[in-house]
């Protein structure tokens, strides 16, 4: 227990400016490269394969956030219950902490891996997917689907790495099969393309890469973590309501997404048919990748204000809030300026059938003109989400993904003529309007919290 003490002695002490440093670059840079490999199964199939294909494997992506919501309601509830558990050196609630969430994963895994082999068409027609698409969407969806167990169990499993504040080692292990995956992307889509199978090549590449990284976590927690180990493997009635009262902000953000961009996809097809599919696809795979860095800054984040929170240093969280912030928003315009100087390189490297790109740049930069304001909406959830404050963090997602957009999505195309310019401005506008609201919640629950003598630096 003695690393478990000093992480918490850390987490409690250190500068604000050099923890967020120490937290934020190893969590940043995982974070990127698992990005990367999520982008670049649409890169490398419209390069290798088609326009078509990577249309298809953009529409498929919403669906694979079924998997990645579930993994993200059980891994940062599980996280948050921990890293305040390790604040208040609560050695019984550490120890369930693993064997809860293992029993979950097996669950929600079986049941996910039938639904999805089962209904892939039926889902992938919810977003509106032209024959074309759908038919090489279906492909590489199913096989995607088959890897449910490996995706649910390394992503949850990392995220309460993350939450003993191992961020170094937590995204070593991640980093190691996204690598893997961009190395075998090229190679499968070469070897089996001849065959017909160039599509389902990347979703095997996927699928293979997700599981030699839940071979590695697994190992970890067997062998290596110096805090949590996997117990007895049930499901903890006592547990379960605290991991899912705040996961459920985190399942909402990823399912929540899916229902977003199905509407996309379908009010698209309405106003601009398969090109504009096309250009929204590749728009929203730079657009999800540009929120990557951001979610590791958060990640970041998360065990140092839950720790916090959890030893009753209540200024140090406002302080640590404000940084990260900061932090978050510096990050942003690594994506933002290239987005707005540069939009048509941008969508090329996605779309290289001639003049496309070019016809969807000036709505790629009007979507893109709000994505600064991101870092503090992020940093907002995963400080509600921290602290243990399910419903702020919940309504926040809900306001960004249904209440605020969806509106805007259907009734924008409809205003003066705008048709499918009005989907692009409706998510500008909605983060516009969002971070408004997030910034008055914020000091909302800023004033709530009692005072503590002095910050500890």
């Amino acid at each position: 227990m003695k690393q478990s003490l000093d992480t918490r002695t850390k987490l409690l002490t250190k500068n604000p400016i050099s923890l967020m440093i120490e937290l934020s670059i190893p969590a940043v840079l995982g974070m990127v490269v698992v990005g990367l490999y999520n982008m670049m199964d649409s890169i490398f199939v419209g390069q290798m394969v088609g326009a078509a294909q990577m249309g298809a494997v953009s529409v498929s992506y919403p669906f694979t956030l079924i998997n990645a919501g579930s993994a993200a309601m059980l891994g940062v509830g599980s996280a948050s219950v921990l890293s305040r558990a390790i604040g208040k050196k609560d050695e019984r609630t550490i120890k369930k902490i693993m064997g809860n969430l293992v029993a979950m994963v097996l669950l929600l895994s079986v049941i996910y891996t039938i639904v999805g082999m089962v209904f892939t068409r039926q889902l992938l027609s919810l977003a509106g997917a032209s024959d074309n698409i759908l038919n090489y969407a279906e492909k590489y969806l199913r096989i995607v689907f088959a890897g449910s167990l490996f995706v649910n169990f390394f992503q949850s499993a990392n995220m309460v790495i993350r939450g003993e504040g191992q961020l170094k080692k937590a995204m070593t292990i991640i980093a190691s099969g996204a690598i893997l995956n961009i190395i075998l992307d090229p190679i499968f889509i070469t070897v089996l393309k001849p065959y017909g199978l160039g599509i389902e090549a990347a979703a095997y590449a996927t699928v293979f890469s997700q599981f030699v990284q839940a071979v590695i976590t697994l190992w970890y927690f067997r062998k290596k973590s110096p805090n949590v180990k996997i117990g007895r493997i049930r499901i903890d009635g006592e547990l379960l309501p605290q991991v899912l009262s705040v996961g459920v902000s985190a399942l909402l953000m990823q399912i929540l997404t899916l229902v977003q961009q199905t509407v996309i996809y379908r009010v698209a097809a309405n106003y601009g048919g398969e090109n504009s599919q096309i250009l929204l696809g590749a728009a929203l795979r730079f657009w999800n990748f540009s929120f990557v860095p951001l979610w590791g800054i958060s990640q970041g984040f998360q065990p140092a204000a839950g720790t916090n929170y959890g030893a009753k240093e209540y200024d140090r969280v406002k302080t640590l809030t404000r940084v990260f912030i900061a932090a978050a928003t510096i990050l942003s315009l690594v994506f933002y300026i290239p987005a707005e100087l540069f939009p048509g390189k941008v969508l090329s490297m996605f779309i290289t059938t001639p003049g496309v790109a070019a016809s969807g740049a000036m709505n790629f930069r009007i979507m893109f003109s709000t994505y600064i304001f991101q870092g503090s909406f992020l940093i907002a959830v995963t400080l509600f989400q921290s602290l243990g404050k399910a419903n702020k963090a919940t309504w926040l997602v809900l306001f960004r993904q249904i209440i605020l957009f969806i509106p805007l999505c259907i009734v924008l195309p409809m205003v003066g003529g705008m048709g499918i310019r009005g989907v692009w401005q409706a998510i500008a506008l909605t983060d516009a309007i969002l971070v408004v609201i997030t910034v008055l919640m914020m000091l909302s629950e800023f004033r709530k919290m009692p005072g503590t003598n002095g910050i500890k630096q």
